[in-house]
C-alpha cells in the first residue's frame, strides 16, 4: 500500500524543483511513497530535466498554464496513497518528514490536515507557517497593517497566529498550500481544491472545509523545510494585489453569509485598489526621484553659474542673457545630459560612476554640435555649456557619493562587490561548485573549503572541518555559505543555517551532479541562482542596446520609407509599426505574436526568431524553444539577421 502521495506543481522553476525533488526521494526512502510532477506548460527545460534525472516520478505535461488547483487535482485523481502532500516546487524537505508527519497523522485520526514549520533561505521562521481563518475582523487587521504593529497579540495578531509557540504542536485553522498534508479519506468526505481559485486562496478554502467536515487541521513543528519563496513574492505588484485578493473575496462569498460576505467583499475592494494606488504610486516615485533630483540640481547650479558669468564676465556694464532664451535652453541642455546618461547606464544599479562620465562627455559634444548648427539669434555661450557640463559631473559625483555613504540601495559604489565564500562538503564536491561558482556571474574575492569527513588540510583551498564551522566564518569574514546536498543531509543543512542566522550570512544549495546552486535571502525574493552565466535580454545593458538599435534602424527605414514600402506586404502595417516602434510602443525584434509571460517581458514585437525560418511549418513548442534561446542569449547580430532575412515583413 502506498503510504504517500507527493504532488508538486511546476511553472518554469526547473533549478528549485531539482533541488526540491532530490530533497523529496530522500526522504521517500523511509516510506512507501510515489511522486507526482504536474507540468503547467512549462518552457525552461524542466520537463527534459525531470525525465533525465528523475524517471520514476509521474509527469503530467499540460499543454496550457490550468492553474494550481486544476493541476493538484489532475494528480490527486490518480494519487493512491493513504496521504496526499500539496508541496511547493521551491522548497527542501528533511530526510525524516514524511516519516514524521506520517506517524503523527497515524496517531491522530481525527487530524484531517497538517502543516509544518518553514524557514526561509536563511534560516528564518516563516509566518505563514500558521494561519487563522481570514474572516473580515482579521482581514480587516491584515490589510491596514494591525497584524503587522501587533504580531503576537490574540486579538490583531490571527492572521499568522503570531501568539502561539512556534515550537510547539497547535491546532490551526488554515494550512499552507506549500507544504499541506492531508489525509485521502478527508478529501474523498470534503472534496478536492476549487478550481475557481487560479492561485492563491486555494489553500484557504481546502482548510476551512476539511474543518467544516469534522477534521482538524495542526501545525507540526517537529519538521522543518526551507521555503525560498511565498506568497510574499511579488507582493509590491499590482498584479499580485489583484490576484490575492481577489481570491479573498472568492473565498467569502462562498463561505460566508450575505451580509458578512458583503462586509468582506467592500474591505477586500477597497483594499485592492487602495493597494494597487500604493504601488504604482511608489513604482513611479521610485522611478523619478533620482533623476529629478539630478535635473533640479543641475538647473539650479547652471542658473546660478549663469548669474555669476553675467555679473562678471560677459555683461560687466549691464545686461544679461534672453530669459526666454535661458528658460529653453538649460532645461533642454540638462534633458540631453540625462538621456545620455542613460543611455550610457548611467541609471543602471549597481551605480558606476565611470557610465555618467561617458553620458555626460558625449552629451556635451552633442549639445554643442546642435549649437553649432543653430543660427546665430539662437546661440548665447559656449562657456555656459562647457561650465554646464563640468557642474553636472560635479552634481552627478556627489549625489552618488552621498547616496552610497548613506547606504542607500543600488548605489555602492565599490566597483566589483566581492564575496568571500565557503563551500561545506567533500573534496570531490567542493571542486566541482568551485568551478560553477567561477563560472557563473559571481566574483568571489575568496572561497574556501570546509570538510565534512576530517579530510587533509594539503588542499591549498581547505579552511577546516565542519564542527568548527561558525569560527572559520568569522575568521575568514564569510559571506555566503554553499551547502553540498550530495554530502550532507537535508536535516543537517537546516540544523546549520538555524545555528548560525545569528551570523547574518547568505546560505545556499548544490544539489548532487547539478549545474545550478540555488538559495534565497528572503521570502520576499524571487531566490538567488548561480547557473553559468547567460546575456539574458531582460539585463539593463541588453534592453538599452535593444532601444537604441530600435530607434537607428526605424530612422533608418524612415528616410528610405518611399523605397521600402513598395517590398512590403502590408504596407498600412509597415507605416504604423515603423512610428510604434519609433515612439517605443513596439521592437522590432521580438517573441511575435507568442505570448510567454514566463519569458522576460520586453515589449510587444514586429519579428520574431521562428519568422527566419517561416518556410517550414513550425510548432508551437519549437517556437517557444526558439524564443526562449532568444531571451537567454541576446546578440543585437541576432536582430540584424532576423530583419536581414524577414526584410518584407516589417508590416506584420
Amino acid at each position: 500500500m502506498v503510504q504517500l502521495s507527493v504532488i508538486i506543481v511546476n511553472y518554469n522553476v526547473k533549478h528549485f524543483i531539482e533541488q526540491c525533488l532530490h530533497s523529496v526521494f530522500n526522504a521517500a526512502k523511509l516510506c512507501s511513497c510515489e511522486v507526482f510532477v504536474v507540468d503547467n506548460n512549462s518552457v525552461d527545460g524542466s520537463n527534459e530535466l525531470i525525465k533525465e534525472k528523475f524517471p520514476q516520478v509521474k509527469l503530467i505535461e499540460n499543454k496550457e498554464n490550468v492553474g494550481f488547483s486544476k493541476a493538484n487535482n489532475q494528480a490527486l485523481q490518480l494519487s493512491k496513497g493513504k496521504y496526499v502532500l500539496l508541496l511547493n516546487p521551491d522548497t527542501v524537505v528533511e530526510e525524516d518528514t514524511f516519516q514524521k508527519v506520517i506517524a503523527f497523522m497515524d496517531a491522530h485520526p481525527e487530524a484531517g490536515g497538517l502543516g509544518v514549520k518553514m524557514l526561509d533561505g536563511k534560516g528564518v521562521f516563516l509566518p505563514e507557517s500558521k494561519r487563522g481563518l481570514p474572516t473580515p475582523a482579521v482581514a480587516f487587521y491584515k490589510v491596514f497593517g494591525l497584524s503587522a504593529l501587533f504580531p503576537k497579540s490574540k486579538v490583531f495578531g490571527k492572521y499568522h497566529l503570531g501568539f502561539l509557540d512556534k515550537d510547539k504542536i497547535h491546532e490551526v485553522d488554515v494550512l499552507s498550500g506549500a507544504f499541506m498534508l492531508m489525509r485521502k479519506e478527508t478529501l474523498d468526505k470534503v472534496g478536492l481544491l476549487d478550481e475557481a481559485f487560479f492561485m492563491y486562496g486555494e489553500d484557504i478554502d481546502l482548510s476551512y472545509r476539511i474543518v467544516k467536515g469534522g477534521y482538524k487541521n495542526y501545525y507540526f513543528p517537529e519538521t522543518r523545510i526551507i521555503h525560498y519563496k511565498g506568497e510574499s513574492t511579488k507582493k509590491s505588484s499590482v498584479n499580485y494585489v489583484f490576484v490575492f485578493y481577489k481570491a479573498m473575496v472568492i473565498f467569502a462569498r462562498k463561505h460566508f453569509s450575505q451580509r458578512n460576505a458583503k462586509t468582506f467583499s467592500f474591505l477586500i475592494n477597497f483594499a485592492i485598489y487602495l493597494r494597487a494606488f500604493m504601488a504604482v504610486s511608489f513604482r513611479f516615485l521610485k522611478a523619478i526621484l533620482v533623476p529629478a533630483i539630478d535635473f533640479v540640481l543641475i538647473l539650479s547650479g547652471m542658473l546660478v553659474m549663469k548669474y555669476f558669468y553675467e555679473k562678471n564676465v560677459v555683461f560687466k556694464e549691464g545686461g544679461n542673457y534672453s530669459e526666454q532664451l535661458v528658460n529653453i535652453a538649460f532645461p533642454a541642455y540638462v534633458v540631453i545630459w540625462q538621456l545620455l546618461v542613460f543611455l550610457s547606464g548611467g541609471y543602471d544599479k549597481p551605480v558606476r560612476l565611470y557610465r555618467i562620465f561617458r553620458g555626460l562627455l558625449v552629451g556635451t559634444g552633442l549639445i554643442l554640435i546642435i549649437y553649432s548648427l543653430l543660427p546665430e539669434a539662437y546661440r548665447f555661450s559656449r562657456a555656459l555649456i562647457l561650465l554646464g557640463s563640468l557642474w553636472a559631473l560635479i552634481s552627478y559625483f556627489a549625489s552618488r557619493i552621498a547616496l552610497h555613504l548613506l547606504g542607500a540601495r543600488g548605489f555602492n559604489l565599490k566597483t566589483d562587490k566581492t564575496k568571500n565564500i565557503l563551500i561545506v562538503g567533500s573534496e570531490e564536491e567542493f571542486e566541482r561548485v568551485n568551478k560553477l561558482v567561477k563560472l557563473s556571474n559571481v566574483r568571489p574575492d575568496f572561497i574556501g573549503w570546509v570538510g565534512t569527513n576530517g579530510q587533509s588540510d594539503k588542499h591549498t583551498a581547505y579552511s577546516g572541518d565542519i564542527k568548527n564551522l561558525d569560527e572559520i566564518i568569522t575568521i575568514y569574514t564569510i559571506d555566503e555559505v554553499i551547502f553540498c546536498a550530495k554530502d550532507l543531509p537535508s536535516q543537517s543543512i537546516i540544523d546549520y543555517m538555524l545555528q548560525l542566522v545569528s551570523l547574518n550570512i547568505d546560505f545556499k544549495i548544490a544539489p548532487p551532479e547539478s549545474l545550478s546552486i540555488i538559495g534565497s535571502n528572503s521570502i520576499d525574493t524571487a531566490g538567488d541562482l548561480y547557473v553559468i552565466d547567460t546575456n539574458s535580454v531582460k539585463k539593463s545593458h541588453n534592453k538599452r542596446k535593444k532601444r537604441i538599435l530600435d530607434i537607428g534602424i526605424s530612422i533608418t527605414i524612415l528616410a528610405f520609407s518611399p523605397l521600402i514600402v513598395l517590398f512590403q506586404k502590408r504596407k498600412l502595417n509597415f507605416i504604423a509599426n515603423l512610428f510604434l516602434v519609433l515612439l517605443g510602443f513596439k521592437t522590432w525584434v521580438g517573441y511575435g505574436k507568442s505570448l510567454q509571460k514566463e519569458l522576460p517581458k520586453i515589449k510587444p514585437s514586429v519579428l520574431s526568431p521562428a519568422d527566419k525560418i517561416r518556410e517550414k511549418q513550425l510548432s508551437s513548442d519549437t517556437i517557444k524553444k526558439l524564443n526562449l534561446v532568444y531571451s537567454k542569449d541576446y546578440k543585437i547580430e541576432n536582430d540584424l539577421s532576423i530583419l536581414f532575412h524577414c526584410f518584407n515583413l516589417l508590416g506584420n
